[in-house]
């Protein structure tokens, strides 16, 4: 029988959408991108309460807005079509690949070896390898895909199993520090992720050049700061529980040595990632597509019977992550087409007038990552946003080169912020070692750290390297 204080839970949110709904559209805004807000805000609130899973809450949404056609039925379901949402499942079954054949096996045996004297050698290792190879990846999905087999074969190589309450904290522990390593590499490199790109065409509107020495030279010191801290940050936040352990890599490497040379589906395995990084690598150059050279990997795994049909029916969390990202992918989307995005940035940003330009800047900061909590994508973001904030800053005062400096770097960190913040982020969620409530948890706080270091240390680099 469910408790009342469930009930009262499970009403709050239809409560707040039916609120919402009926309070006279504001000037300036259309009906449907009111109602489609309500129902939005409901939606996200409902797994923030722990009323309902996220799907369970993304599928009532999608009808809801479809049935009471506040847009229609090709817009709401658009994400299942999305190149970054399909990107986002195909990478879950290629991890399997890597987990079926041995291989991710043998290469978490060899990274315990090397770093597994500790969990925070391991989440370093892993922390510290993503901030290597993010220049080369103009996604940082696809690079979110390069990691996530070898983390989820550490954290099962080390016992750590999702559904062990307490067992899982490893794991949970490894995904974490990955997911939020991929928001603050992003802001490291200028080609770490597409959304910086876009940024970057947005601000030479206002008659600044940045190029790949720039960005780095003002990203270098506040994002390897938080880089360096981000392991031993997120253990205090969530302790992985395991301390050191010393015997675990001469173990490790016994292990190793047992296991002999690389089998069949090891080595195909290994040649079919191998292909697929470098073609993420190089996609640009040649004009490919990243999602079908993903595509690509999986057909030939499936032509070598390294995956079968059978694996891939048995990834029941992978349908079930596709099914709300691409709906809160489609909903997002379209609340920036009917122009709410838009109007809300103007209407907060409108506030700052009269106020000191260090108030302005910190103030608009606060609010173009605290914003973040309705977008799904970075890039959407970026070119809704990001020149309605420059300008706004610019006319209150604040030096172009440091307004805009620090919201490029805000578009890439503030991707953590929520499991569906960045399609990144989805194939950790997807793992199973964290709840949604967790996620919302440490999203909030790690990005509060990132926040509070670029704003504390990189404001005065800012002003030293671009006064």
């Amino acid at each position: 029988m469910i408790s009342t204080g469930l009930l009262l839970k499970r009403a709050a949110p239809f409560a707040l959408a039916i609120g919402i709904w009926f309070v006279p559209v504001p000037q300036g805004l259309t009906a449907p991108a009111w109602h489609l807000f309500a129902v939005f805000v409901a939606s996200i609130a409902a797994v923030l309460l722990g009323a309902f899973p996220l799907l369970t809450s993304t599928m009532l949404a999608v009808a809801a807005v479809v049935l009471t056609e506040t847009i229609s039925p090709a817009k709401a379901f658009s994400g299942f079509a999305n190149a970054s949402v399909l990107l986002v499942v195909i990478a879950f079954l290629v991890a399997q690949a890597v987990v079926k054949s041995g291989l991710g096996r043998r290469i978490s045996l060899f990274m315990v070896s090397r770093f597994g004297s500790s969990a925070h050698g391991l989440a370093y290792s892993i922390v510290l390898t993503d901030a290597v190879i993010a220049p080369a990846f103009p996604s940082n999905t696809a690079r979110g895909g390069v990691l996530f087999p070898i983390v989820l074969s550490v954290a099962q190589g080390s016992g750590s199993k999702p559904d062990d309450p307490e067992g899982r904290r490893l794991g949970a522990y490894l995904m974490f520090c990955s997911m939020a390593s991929l928001a603050v590499s992003s802001a490291l490199w200028m080609t770490a992720t597409s959304a910086n790109p876009i940024g970057i065409q947005v601000v030479r509107d206002f008659g600044l050049e940045i190029n790949f020495g720039k960005w780095l030279l003002a990203a270098s010191v506040p994002a390897l700061t938080a880089i360096l801290l981000l392991p031993l940050v997120v253990s205090r936040l969530f302790p992985p529980g395991v301390g050191d352990t010393p015997e675990a890599p001469v173990a490790a490497r016994k292990a190793l040595a047992t296991l002999g040379p690389l089998s069949r589906d090891e080595r195909i395995t290994a040649v079919v990632f191998v292909l697929m990084v470098a073609g993420w690598v190089f996609a640009d150059a040649l004009q490919l597509n990243v999602t079908s050279i993903a595509f690509g990997g999986l057909g030939l795994l499936l032509l070598a019977n390294v995956l079968t049909a059978d694996d891939i029916a048995t990834q029941g969390d992978t349908l079930a992550t596709f099914l709300w990202l691409a709906v809160l992918f489609a909903m997002s989307g379209q609340l920036n087409e009917l122009g709410f995005m838009g109007y809300a940035g103007q209407r907060l940003a409108s506030h700052m007038v009269g106020l000191s330009w260090p108030m302005t800047y910190v103030t608009l900061i606060v609010i173009y990552v605290a914003i973040h909590y309705m977008f799904v994508s970075q890039s959407s973001q970026v070119l809704a946003l990001l020149g309605v904030f420059l300008d706004v800053g610019v006319r209150g005062g604040v030096p172009a080169p440091l307004m805009a400096f620090a919201l490029l770097f805000a578009s890439s960190y503030f991707s953590v912020i929520t499991p569906q913040a960045g399609s990144q982020n989805v194939i950790f969620v997807g793992s199973g070692y964290l709840t949604q409530r967790e996620l919302y948890r440490l999203g909030l706080f790690i990005t509060l750290f990132f926040m509070a270091v670029f704003l504390l240390i990189g404001t005065a680099w800012l002003l030293l390297v671009t006064g």
